[in-house]
């Protein structure tokens, strides 16, 4: 990309000059982009101009801080701050009576290329504006097109665009061959990046905007313009607490270490997300207003696959926690605790870590190393772990006594179960059956398998019976696919593998009649909503059917085992469980909450963890959550000043390769989907305020927006013009 400056004054035609320029770059097919700001309204203030022009798409709005090229319309302009962010070697445009040489010796431009051309001589010799104001952009056009290595007929050419003929095109041809060049090669220098005047107005100019009005037109305001960020919709919604939109940020700059350790300041398990979340984000995504949600799960999964960030844990505390389970609660917890140095044990009933992400979620949607390698980086924290070690009542009352506190996180250990008749022995759990299918420990060759249920355990069993050989598989669910709470990126899946979904249909009991197995069904239909909410399904009278059928597979549902804990336990968020004597325990993840998935099992253990430390720091760390009034909607947001961009899908496995547990999707190529964010509700330094503001009145200093209230009238254009509603009016 070539970015290039252009100074000037009011009536010279300075912003012209910038769409000339790209006018005649987009007819040789290229990308470009030109606008203007304007320090004061009146002939002969200070004008800048700002043009881009790319191969590719130009994304970029904000002002050039570090243009390749400057070209200078008003020599009266001239001075050190022009040079602020020019790249070494890059061209100075002069509009002036003098060679290149007077200006090339002075030692701050040695490490720039100098040209100069008499536009103003060019303009009145062939009557564009007058004596007084000559009309320069035009023979300024031609010298810029040589000097840049641009098609002179294409820049004459695109004068028809803005009504220019005669003189114009004259006066461009003479500049063309009359713009003298500096003959030596300019001197080596490193990038050049004087400090950006912090004056009033966005001029860089260094005072030749001209003094203050001394009327302090702040004054006449009955509002004021205020700059703040606020709440994505991404960030309030995801259940882990991840910075969503600043981990987005950090990619679409390419930072994927960054990336990484922003994630990894709330979830130790972005591989594992980046997988199997639902992607509660995404479907609180403002981007769903134009074209669709940013894949944010795809992106979570480039930074936890590709990033690279060493953790270190703090200085070690006195303190020893036993975090019981290895599932995604346990393991966010331990994670968190060791970051803060405390001395942490993890005791797993299992034989590996992982809980239900390694026995219930199939390698085609995790990958066991992918799982192996967000483990690994908590265990370098030095957390010890125990295998094979169930922890009961008893033994959670002893780890009371020998810690000086216990983060309990075990899941949903209890299996709803339905009793089909006399048959039972050809029904399985889906949990149970998707861990016998890991180990290769049970065998659906050939048979006819029913799944019951409608979420992620149901489609993963069904997909893993397919997998294994079964003859057909079908899948009964007693509400619509609207109810259903599986990921749908996964039933789609299951459909496209050639799995039958039966809706509105309840399971009633196995038969067998000549040795055939068939299973009873009736129809429903949805009634009044449950207590949850979600329309009770009702039978539908003399709606029965049969199902062939060999095997059943039950997902519907699982409970928290509560006999581990003390009998008169409270489970609550905002306390632990006190025993008098004896540690606290901290239920957390799907024991406390039964929200049932990874993501939300991941965000507790931290809550719980960070409550924990707490108790023992006097520190707080957790941070409040977001008042939902300040969440910003897609309702606040400008979506007329953002362009279409199409999503990038992951690479999937075709359907004819899915015989095996091989991984499906195989995740981004590069991080350009970053690119789609819109950034709700936090400013990303896009300018539109700072070029908008009809008096001048706002600069930018790294990435804060300052307000000079002594001189704002309080019109609101900065608020209008905010893409991502990060400023807002407020009584003066």
């Amino acid at each position: 990309m070539i970015e290039i400056r252009i100074h000037g004054r009011g009536g010279q035609g300075g912003v012209t000059l910038a769409k000339i320029l790209a006018a005649a770059e987009h007819r040789e097919g290229k990308s470009v982009q030109a606008f203007g700001v304007y320090a004061a309204e009146r002939s002969g203030a200070p004008v800048q101009a700002y043009l881009r022009c790319d191969s590719e798409p130009i994304h970029n709005p904000n002002q050039i801080y570090e243009p390749d090229h400057l070209i200078v319309l008003d020599p009266t302009l001239i001075s050190p701050a022009i040079l602020a962010g020019l790249k070494p070697g890059g061209w100075i445009l002069l509009n002036c009576e003098k060679a290149p040489e007077h200006y090339a010796a002075q030692a701050r431009v040695a490490a720039f290329r100098i040209a100069t051309i008499n536009a103003t001589s060019i303009a009145v010799h062939n009557g564009l504006g007058s004596k007084t104001v000559p009309i320069v952009n035009t023979a300024l056009a031609g010298a810029a097109a040589r000097l840049l290595g641009m098609n002179l007929e294409s820049v004459i050419n695109a004068f028809s665009e803005f009504g220019f003929h005669g003189g114009n095109i004259d006066a461009a041809r003479e500049a063309w061959d009359a713009v003298r060049i500096q003959q030596q090669e300019p001197a080596p220098g490193e990038r050049h990046k004087p400090a950006m005047p912090r004056g009033r107005g966005p001029s860089i100019l260094n005072g030749n905007s001209g003094a203050p009005s001394p009327i302090h037109t702040g004054q006449w305001a009955n509002q004021q313009p205020v700059w703040e960020d606020a709440t994505p919709p991404c960030n309030f919604i995801c259940p882990a607490g991840n910075d969503v939109q600043g981990f987005l940020a950090e990619l679409t700059e390419e930072n994927i270490d960054s990336a990484l350790e922003i994630l990894l300041q709330t979830s130790p398990l972005p591989s594992v997300c980046g997988r199997v979340c639902p992607g509660f984000c995404m479907t609180q995504c403002n981007r769903s207003e134009l074209e669709g949600p940013v894949n944010v799960r795809a992106l979570e999964r480039y930074a936890g696959d590709h990033g690279e960030v060493s953790i270190q844990p703090q200085k070690p505390r006195a303190q020893k926690v036993a975090v019981i389970g290895a599932g995604p609660a346990g393991l966010s917890g331990a994670y968190h605790l060791a970051r803060l140095g405390y001395g942490v044990t993890l005791f797993e009933a299992g034989a590996e870590l992982g809980g239900l992400m390694r026995t219930g979620i199939p390698a085609y949607r995790l990958p066991r190393e992918a799982l192996d390698r967000d483990i690994d980086r908590i265990l370098k924290l030095g957390v010890e772990t125990l295998i094979n070690t169930p922890v009961d009542h008893d033994y959670l009352q002893t780890l009371a006594q020998e810690y000086d506190a216990v983060l309990a996180a075990t899941g949903l250990q209890r299996l709803t179960s339905l009793d089909l008749g006399l048959d039972m022995r050809r029904v399985l759990q889906g949990i149970e059956f998707l861990d016998r299918a890991r180990s290769g420990s049970v065998s659906v060759r050939g048979e006819d398998i029913v799944v019951v249920g409608g979420g992620n355990t149901a489609i993963d069993a069904a997909r893993s019976a397919h997998r294994m050989g079964a003859h057909k598989v079908r899948i009964i669910y007693r509400r619509t696919r609207n109810e259903m709470p599986a990921i749908a990126e996964e039933v789609d899946d299951a459909i496209d593998e050639g799995i039958g979904i039966d809706f509105l249909c309840s399971p009633l009991r196995i038969s067998r009649d000549n040795g055939k197995r068939t299973l009873s069904c009736q129809r429903m239909e949805l009634g009044e909503p449950d207590e949850g909410g979600r329309r009770r399904p009702l039978a539908i009278p003399g709606s029965g059917f049969e199902i062939p059928c060999d095997r059943v597979i039950l997902a519907i549902g699982q409970a928290a085992d509560l006999s581990l804990l003390p009998e008169d336990a409270t489970l609550s968020r905002e306390r632990p469980i006190e025993q008098k004597g004896i540690a606290p325990v901290y239920p957390a993840g799907d024991l406390l909450t039964n929200e049932g998935t990874v993501t939300a099992a991941i965000g507790c253990g931290r809550e719980m963890a960070l409550m924990l430390h707490e108790r023992f720091s006097g520190e707080s760390l957790l941070e409040e959550t977001p008042a939902a009034e300040t969440v910003v909607r897609a309702d606040k947001i400008r979506l007329q000043h953002f362009e279409r961009r199409d999503r990038h899908d992951e690479n999937v496995l075709p359907l004819t390769e899915r015989q095996s547990f091989s991984e499906i999707r195989h995740g981004l190529k590069n991080v350009e989907e970053a690119k789609r964010c819109l950034s709700c509700g936090v400013c990303n330094s896009c300018d539109r305020c700072v070029t908008y503001c009809p008096d001048g009145v706002l600069r930018r200093e790294g990435r804060d927006i300052i307000f000079d209230y002594d001189y704002c009238k309080g019109c609101g254009v900065c608020v209008s013009e905010c893409s991502r509603a990060v400023i807002y009016m407020k009584a003066g």
